[in-house]
């Protein structure tokens, strides 16, 4: 897909999709080169992050995270987790940000031309093809090479350009030595979440901690 130096571009980033891609593929993202590299691409007009935060803890590892975003170029949005249990009785939190992000985009549609998507969900097909229809060109980063592939297929097939998330490693990884700290704060965040290896909709909701620059 081409980038055009006028295009108006809008990053819109699925928090824990995203982290479960990259922590698929075996590296960290550094959201600072992330911003700087498609700012070199056209018209940055705006960089959503979307992500639930636990609010229970008396100390959240993704609240670095959260908080340097939010002062370097990023719109933060987010929402306290939900806490309920399931039929067979198994703790369980969710925080999904899909509507928020559905919201978001539909409304930024007329001051973009370039919708840059850093999702795999499926549920996001819809959302995609309605924001075509306004003539936006729209751009999936996810990635076919973990195992099993982090993308839906129809997600693929209806975004105007696939770009794989491992090529963009280059660019966008954050040294190696940080993944070990940004490894165990990740463990203190989910420890709160209750393990459910049959969920394959939002296991990954509140699983979206990188360290921040």
């Amino acid at each position: 897909m081409t980038f055009y130096p006028e295009g108006r571009i809008g990053l819109f980033i699925d928090g824990s999709n995203l982290y479960a891609a990259a922590r698929a593929l075996g590296f960290d993202i550094d959201y600072k080169r992330l911003l700087e590299e498609f700012t070199e691409r056209g018209r940055l007009i705006r960089a959503f992050y979307y992500t639930a935060l636990i609010e229970d803890q008396d100390y959240s590892p993704i609240r670095p995270l959260v908080d340097w975003l939010d002062y370097n170029g990023y719109t933060m949005v987010t929402k306290p987790t939900k806490e309920f249990t399931d039929s067979m009785g198994r703790r369980k939190i969710k925080g999904n940000m899909d509507i928020e992000l559905a919201i978001d985009m539909m409304e930024m549609a007329p001051y973009l031309d370039h919708i840059v998507l850093f999702s795999g969900d499926g549920d996001f097909r819809c959302l995609v093809e309605a924001v075509q229809r306004k003539g936006l060109r729209v751009s999936v980063v996810s990635t076919v090479r973990s195992q099993p592939p982090m993308v839906a297929d129809e997600l693929r097939r209806q975004a105007d350009n696939f770009i794989e998330l491992q090529d963009l490693e280059p660019v966008i990884a954050r040294a190696p030595q940080w993944r070990e700290e940004a490894g165990r704060a990740q463990n203190q965040q989910t420890a709160k979440a209750a393990e459910d290896p049959d969920d394959t909709g939002d296991a990954d909701d509140t699983d979206d901690l990188a360290s921040a620059s």
